[in-house]
C-alpha cells in the first residue's frame, strides 16, 4: 500500500471499487442522486483501450503498462498513449506515476516515452519497445463527475461498465475510480465512504492492464493464497506491520472480487484464510500499532457467517462426504439411491448458499467497513503514525518472539485441555493463528519455531478432520436426508472425537 504523502508531480492516486450490483445499468442514476454527485453534471464518453507487452511480459513483469486510448467519435478520433507505473502494492488505494501524450494516430511513438524515466531505466536501448505487441483491449463507457469539496480537494468519479476482451475471451468491467486531482488524500477516502453507504462497493486492488492480462493467461479467477512479505533484520515496524497486515487483507478481498463471478471452491477458502491471518494479525500486533482506533468489523459479520456456511458445504462436498460413499454404500443398491439423492441435497445448498454469499457482498456495510480497514493500513504505513513506537531491528524481533512464545504458551495449555469438542475448537483455532503468524513473520524467528509450525499445522488438520465430520452429520439432518445416512454420519464423527492430540505429535510442543 502505498504512503499517501508520497504524492505528486507525475503520479495518479486513486482508489479503485468494484461495483458488486445485479442491475449494472442503474449506477449511473443511482450515483447522480447521491448527495455529493446530485448537483454535478456527469460527463460521458466511450473509451477503447489497446494494452501492449512484449512477448516475454516485460512490462507486467515490472508491474508496469503502456496502453493506447481512443477517445471521440469516428468522425474525429483522439489518441493518446499512456505509460503507468505501480506502487507494488496491493490495495484500493494506489499511487501510480503516469505520463500520457496526444499522439497522432494507433501507433505507438517511441520519442512520447522519453519524459517517462522508469521506462528510461528500462529500455535504455529501444529493444523492449521494437518488441511491443497488443496483448487485450478494453472498452467501456465512462461517466465522470468531478467534486470540489469546500476543503479545496477535487477528485474525478469515474464510473466504467464494459468489457475487456483478449481474443475470444472476455470479462465485464463494472467499477469506480476515484482519483484526487487537487488536496488532501484524505479526501479520497471520505468521499468512497459516502459512496459506500449508499451503493455497494468492494476495495478492488488489481487494475485493467492486471486483469487483462489474467484474462490473456486464463488466471482471471485463480484464488490468492498467501503470499508472506520479506522481511530484512533491520525492519522498522511501519515497514513490517502494514505490509504483513495489508498482503493479508489483499488476500481476502482480491479473493471476495473474484467470487463475484467464480463459483471455484478454493476462492472460499483461501478468504476465510486470508482473513483469519488478517484478525490473528492484528490480535498479535495491537498492543505496539498506535493509538488511532482500529476500525469496526461489524458490518462484515453477516458476509463471514455466509462465507463459513458455504464452507462447511463445500468440504463435506468435495472432501468429506466422497471418502466415506463406499463405507456406506457397502454394494447396495438402496443404499446408493440414498446416498446419491443425499450429494444432490447437499450441492443444491451450496448453489442457494453461494448466491447467499453473493447477495452478502452487495450490502453497502460490506464495502463501508472494508473501505475503513483500507485507510487505516495506509495511516499504519505512514512512519509519523508510529512517532516513538517505530522501534526497529533487535528491539522487533524481540518483541516478535515474545510474541509468538506467548502465542505458543497458550496453544499448549488449550491442548492439554482439548478432551471435548468445545476445548478442541479453541485449540484449533489457537494452532491457525499460531501457524499463521509464524509464516508470516518467519524471518524474525528462530529455528526452533519451524517445529511448532509444524506441530500446529498438524493438530489444526487432524481437528479440522473430526470437525468435517460433525458438521456433514449436522448439516445432513438439516437438509433431511435418509435417517440411516445421518446416523452413520453421526456415528462415524463419535468415533473420531475425543483425540487426545498432544499425545500424537512428534516430540514435544
Amino acid at each position: 500500500m502505498p504512503s499517501t504523502s508520497q504524492h505528486g508531480p507525475g503520479a495518479e492516486l486513486e482508489i479503485k471499487l468494484a461495483l458488486p450490483t445485479a442491475d449494472p445499468a442503474s449506477l449511473a442514476r443511482q450515483l447522480a442522486r447521491l448527495p455529493a454527485l446530485a448537483r454535478r453534471k456527469p460527463v460521458r464518453k466511450q473509451v477503447d483501450n489497446i494494452y501492449f507487452d512484449t512477448p516475454a511480459q516485460a512490462l507486467r513483469a515490472q508491474r508496469m503498462a503502456l496502453r493506447l486510448r481512443r477517445v471521440g467519435g469516428d468522425d474525429a478520433p483522439q489518441w493518446l498513449q499512456t505509460f503507468k507505473t505501480s506502487d507494488g502494492g496491493d490495495s484500493a488505494l494506489s499511487l501510480r506515476g503516469e505520463w500520457e501524450v496526444p499522439v497522432p494516430g494507433p501507433a505507438l511513438v517511441q520519442a512520447a516515452l522519453q519524459a517517462a524515466p522508469p521506462w528510461q531505466r528500462l529500455d535504455p536501448e529501444g529493444a523492449v519497445f521494437a518488441a511491443l505487441q497488443p496483448c487485450f483491449a478494453t472498452a467501456f463507457e465512462r461517466t465522470a463527475w468531478t467534486v470540489r469539496r469546500r476543503d479545496g480537494s477535487v477528485i474525478e468519479v469515474a464510473l466504467d461498465l464494459g468489457q475487456i476482451t483478449s481474443g475470444q475471451r472476455s470479462v465485464p468491467i463494472c467499477e469506480l475510480e476515484l482519483e484526487l486531482l487537487a488536496g488532501a488524500p484524505t479526501a479520497l477516502f471520505d468521499l468512497a465512504r459516502h459512496i459506500a453507504l449508499h451503493i455497494a462497493v468492494l476495495p478492488l486492488a488489481a487494475s485493467k492492464a492486471q486483469r487483462g492480462h489474467a484474462l490473456r493467461d486464463g488466471t482471471l479467477d485463480t484464488p490468492l493464497r498467501a503470499r508472506p512479505q520479506p522481511l530484512g533484520g533491520d525492519v522498522a515496524w511501519h515497514h513490517m506491520v502494514q505490509p504483513v497486515l495489508g498482503e493479508m487483507f489483499a488476500q481476502f478481498t482480491a479473493n471476495l472480487n473474484a467470487l463475484r463471478h467464480c463459483d471455484d471452491p478454493e476462492l472460499v477458502h483461501q478468504a476465510r484464510v486470508g482473513w483469519r491471518r488478517f484478525r490473528g494479525a492484528v490480535r498479535l500486533f495491537k498492543p505496539a500499532v498506535p493509538a488511532q482506533a482500529l476500525p469496526s468489523w461489524q458490518g462484515l459479520q453477516p458476509l463471514l457467517t455466509a462465507l463459513g456456511e458455504l464452507r462447511d458445504l463445500d468440504v463435506a462436498c468435495t472432501q468429506t462426504l466422497p471418502a466415506l460413499q463406499n463405507a456406506f454404500v457397502a454394494e447396495c443398491a438402496e443404499r446408493m439411491q440414498a446416498w446419491q439423492a443425499m450429494e444432490l441435497a447437499f450441492r443444491h445448498a451450496a448453489v442457494h448458499q453461494r448466491r447467499a454469499v453473493r447477495h452478502a457482498l452487495q450490502a453497502p456495510a460490506v464495502g463501508s467497513d472494508l473501505l475503513a480497514i483500507t485507510l487505516w493500513l495506509d495511516e499504519l504505513a505512514r512512519p509519523e503514525a508510529w512517532g516513538a513506537q517505530d522501534i526497529s531491528g533487535k528491539a522487533v524481533r524481540r518483541w516478535v518472539r515474545q510474541r509468538i512464545q506467548r502465542l505458543h504458551a497458550q496453544w499448549k495449555k488449550a491442548l492439554r485441555d482439548s478432551t471435548h469438542a468445545e476445548s478442541q475448537h479453541r485449540a484449533r483455532i489457537l494452532a491457525k493463528r499460531l501457524r499463521y503468524n509464524i509464516e508470516a513473520l518467519c524471518p524474525l524467528l528462530p529455528a526452533r519455531t519451524q517445529r511448532w509450525l509444524q506441530q500446529a499445522s498438524g493438530v489444526q488438520a487432524g481437528i479440522g478432520a473430526s470437525r468435517d465430520l460433525l458438521q456433514a452429520g449436522v448439516l445432513a439432518q438439516r437438509l433431511a436426508v435418509d435417517r440411516g445416512i445421518v446416523a452413520f454420519l453421526r456415528g462415524y464423527a463419535a468415533g473420531r472425537a475425543g483425540v487426545p492430540w498432544a499425545s500424537q505429535l512428534p516430540g514435544s510442543v
